[in-house]
């Protein structure tokens, strides 16, 4: 399917879900998501997508050494029980709703670690397929500025790409999508279709008195809108951005950090943050199909055409005929980020199994026995 355009299709329809979450409340975030799966998914979308930290919230509020210690305690223990595990009952239910109309669901939320022992949470994507199973996750491999207190780090396996009957699809959180190295990477994969996800809309201020970033609809004033626009013509792909909508409304008066949630401009004071949404699709060509969608909760649909990644391609390929690999090229390190790890210059398990593999399969040998070869060499 590589080597085909959205998976050998002529169009595939998309969908992203511009919907308020309930705010750190698990259970009914995956109530609504299966909702709106099935909505979207009859309407004929063939993906669809979620926004940054859907479930159970993005963390909008402040926090930091002087914050009142119940409050801090409580949060922090709801925020970890209210993050989706990936291979549980959460994913299961996604899966359910995927599988019921045929449709792939990228899914923004923050993750709890499935690792024995850890209790750290990531900014993540999980990928769900057509069939309910769970394709892979990627975690937000930099938490930007103060989301450091709240996520760690993804690691070199978050770094991928999913060959799909609706082409290859990938996706970057936020200001990933900022990273050069990491973009670069992400193009030379050959995305088909980009996802990237945002805890709203903002405009940066400049004006003496004005907030640092703060919630707007100034497309001119958000690092966002080139990034997405840039992303699509020099990969070569489609964008789906998925932004996200909060109120203040549907913050619970009990939250105890209420008050430090709403910091937009003028206009927009009953959004939480930046959750002023914005979502968009853009064209290979770096137009907008679906233009920025502000301050509604709504479903946004666009059919992405093949022809036109073969169009843009035929002018400007970044992985053919618009390429300078032989000046510079990317080198991804193997080893995962892992509180063991074996001795410098030893052989990676998972790249000792590609090997043994390789070889059993070149040599008509069982990979049990070149294994056991493997092992008494060592």
């Amino acid at each position: 399917m590589g080597a085909q355009v959205l998976g050998g299709r002529e169009s595939v329809k998309v969908a992203v879900v511009q919907t308020p979450s309930a705010f750190m409340d698990k259970k009914r975030c995956l109530e609504i998501a299966c909702d709106k799966i099935i909505e979207a998914g009859k309407e004929g979308a063939e993906l669809i997508v979620f926004p940054e930290t859907w479930i159970p919230t993005y963390p909008y509020w402040t926090m930091g050494w002087d914050t009142i210690a119940n409050g801090f305690h409580d949060v922090m223990a709801d925020l970890q029980d209210n993050s989706l595990i990936v291979g549980s009952e959460d994913t299961d239910i996604l899966g359910k709703a995927a599988r019921e109309v045929g449709a792939y669901v990228v899914m923004g939320c923050n993750e709890l670690d499935d690792r024995i022992g850890s209790r750290t949470l990531f900014n993540s994507l999980v990928y769900i397929d057509k069939y309910g199973g769970v394709l892979g996750r990627h975690r937000k491999l930099i938490p930007s500025f103060i989301e450091r207190i709240w996520w760690g780090m993804g690691d070199s396996r978050d770094l991928q790409v999913f060959d799909t009957e609706i082409g290859r699809l990938g996706g970057q959180i936020c200001w990933e999508n900022h990273i050069v190295n990491i973009t670069a990477w992400y193009i030379a994969q050959g995305v088909d279709i980009h996802v990237s996800v945002w805890p709203g809309m903002w405009n940066c201020g400049g004006v003496e008195g004005e907030s640092f970033i703060y919630a707007g609809h100034d497309i001119n004033k958000c690092d966002l809108i080139p990034a997405t626009r840039e992303r699509a013509f020099t990969g070569q792909c489609y964008v789906v951005s998925a932004n996200n909508l909060l109120r203040m409304e549907d913050i619970p008066e009990k939250f105890p950090f209420k008050d430090s949630m709403t910091y937009g401009g003028p206009g927009q004071e009953q959004f939480v943050g930046w959750a002023c949404g914005g979502s968009h699709i853009v064209a290979p060509t770096s137009e907008y199909m679906v233009p920025p969608t502000f301050d509604i909760d709504t479903i946004i649909y666009a059919e992405l055409q093949s022809k036109y990644i073969k169009v843009v391609k035929s002018v400007f390929d970044s992985l053919g005929h618009y390429a300078r690999w032989d000046l510079v090229n990317l080198t991804t390190p193997p080893q995962p980020y892992e509180p063991e790890t074996n001795a410098p210059g030893a052989i990676q398990p998972d790249v000792r199994d590609r090997v043994i593999e390789s070889v059993a399969k070149e040599f008509k040998l069982e990979p049990e026995k070149v294994a056991e070869v493997v092992r008494n060499a060592a």
